[in-house]
């Protein structure tokens, strides 16, 4: 299994992107999808998270200007960011939950993309 995340970039303060991730191998079921980041210096954080039932977590920090959204027949995750801040520069993660047959699941994580919010 692997996840290929894209759609990261410069972007001016205020701006919008909108990231990517690809799920791909031997898939039985995807469960809960996410995305996290790191910013210089400091820990990952949880940005936002999916579950198959529909249900959205977000950061407080991101509420309101992201947006995630899953296409469950392509195996794809999305995250819409508008209002971006130069606080929101970090490398961005996708996350997935997947299982590969009837009894065997993992986490399993994309290589990251990097997001830079600057004038």
């Amino acid at each position: 299994v692997q996840l290929q995340a894209s759609g990261g970039g410069l972007v001016q303060p205020g701006g919008s992107l909108r990231l990517s991730c690809a799920a791909s191998g031997s898939i039985f079921g995807i469960y809960e999808m996410g995305w996290y980041r790191r910013a210089p210096g400091k820990q990952s954080e949880l940005v936002a998270r999916l579950t198959s039932g529909g249900n959205t977590n977000y950061a407080d920090s991101v509420k309101g200007r992201f947006t995630i959204s899953r296409d469950s027949a392509k195996n794809a995750l999305y995250l819409q960011m508008n209002g971006l801040k130069p606080e929101d520069t970090a490398v961005y993660y996708c996350n997935a939950h997947i299982s590969t047959n009837w009894t065997t699941s993992a986490y399993y994580w994309g290589q990251g993309t990097q997001v830079t919010v600057s004038s």
